[in-house]
């Protein structure tokens, strides 16, 4: 839960600074720090008796021994690893100072702006920014940990329903190495099928593309003002959403199809992760941009009124 543990932190803290750490929202601090450390000594306490145990708990939690990364997962580590052999050219704790740092920086300013500007929408949509952040570049990434990110996606269907289509599809698609392993293919493309159908139905997501409906109308103003021509965002969007889909399908029917190279054994599954990984890459860049900018929104609406 450390990948959405960042948000509550960030959202609660503000609400503290909000009221003010002289008066109520000191009184709230203590209360919440107190709730938080009462709840971890308990959730503790049982494995305390043994220090083996304590340390059992601890590498089972934060399992480094296992490397980088362990399969074909849609990270940044897997997926370069494919041009640069990370795991052989650098030693371990440098590849795990590495990731943290890269997981700290990107999820840097979505919290930041959490904690000065706090609010039921912004704590979200970084709820999804900060749980892809921590699927991306943290260290020893399950495939299935996308599932962590999907949660809080499903929270902003509603308010961005092609976006969050869009990724829930992607996410599905990176797990297809897993599925295929499982046998599990025919149900993911059966209830994939439904998914889609069901979002098109009841939210008209081919509907809902403007610069608005995708909330970068804020973003896109304040990059007309140095680039007057900059007026194609939402049709960019839907092109990039066409291709998308386009290679999926493609790269999910080649690798149900064709068998790979012998000398490439895993071709199919390292072309699935890389693909997944740009997708999620630009959906991390996506909801960042609406966290930052629809906070300035926020503060020139108010002014307004």
């Amino acid at each position: 839960e450390l990948y959405h543990s960042l948000p509550f932190f960030c959202f609660l803290l503000g609400k503290c600074f909000k009221k003010g750490l002289k008066g109520k929202g000191f009184v709230l601090l203590v209360k919440l720090a107190c709730t938080v450390v009462a709840s971890f000594v308990l959730c503790w306490l049982p494995f305390f008796t043994e220090r083996e145990q304590t340390l059992q708990v601890l590498r089972r939690l934060f399992p480094v021994d296992r490397g980088l990364f362990e399969d074909k997962v849609a990270n940044i580590w897997c997926s370069f690893n494919v041009f640069l052999k990370i795991r052989d050219i650098l030693p371990r704790h440098i590849q795990l100072i590495m990731s943290f740092c890269f997981t700290f920086l990107s999820l840097l300013p979505a919290c930041i702006r959490l904690t000065l500007q706090p609010s039921s929408k912004g704590f979200r949509l970084t709820l999804v920014s900060c749980a892809l952040s921590f699927f991306l570049f943290s260290f020893q990434v399950h495939e299935k940990s996308i599932l962590l990110v999907s949660l809080p996606v499903c929270l902003v269907l509603s308010e961005i329903p092609f976006m969050s289509t869009w990724f829930l599809l992607v996410s599905t698609f990176s797990l297809l190495p897993l599925l295929l392993k499982d046998e599990l293919l025919m149900p993911s493309v059966v209830t994939t099928m439904a998914f889609f159908i069901a979002c098109v139905t009841s939210f008209s997501i081919f509907e809902k593309t403007s610069e608005e409906e995708l909330q970068l109308k804020s973003f896109s103003i304040s990059v007309r003002k140095y680039l007057p021509c900059f007026t194609f965002l939402s049709r960019m969007i839907q092109y990039l959403f066409l291709i998308s889909v386009i290679t999926m399908v493609l790269l999910t029917l080649m690798t149900v199809t064709l068998d790979p190279p012998q000398k490439l054994p895993d071709l199919f599954s390292v072309l699935v992760c890389f693909v997944s990984c740009l997708n999620f890459l630009f959906f991390l860049v996506y909801f960042n941009i609406i966290i930052m900018w629809d906070s300035k929104s926020g503060r020139n609406q108010k002014k307004i009124s």
